[in-house]
């Protein structure tokens, strides 16, 4: 049996800070940075429980300034 794992990369530089993939994410694996901003001024995502990450592209999809990659690999168990 396998299982997907994922992971994935936020460039904070180009992050406005705008939560929608944090409410995207059904693992909870994103939140806001919440003492840090990025060159911008803007707080930014950051992965908070990264090996929660099923690799199901969420955040990366509803992402308006498209900030997040997304890595999938099959695991085997």
């Amino acid at each position: 049996m396998s299982k997907m794992k994922g992971a994935i990369v936020v460039n904070t530089d180009r992050c406005k800070g705008c939560a929608l993939c944090v409410y995207a994410c059904p693992q909870d694996v994103i939140a806001l940075a919440e003492k840090k901003v990025n060159v911008h001024g803007y707080p930014y995502v950051e992965a908070v429980k990264a090996e929660a990450c099923v690799g199901c592209s969420s955040c990366a999809i509803v992402c308006p300034d498209g900030c997040i990659e997304v890595y999938r690999k099959k695991m085997e168990e």
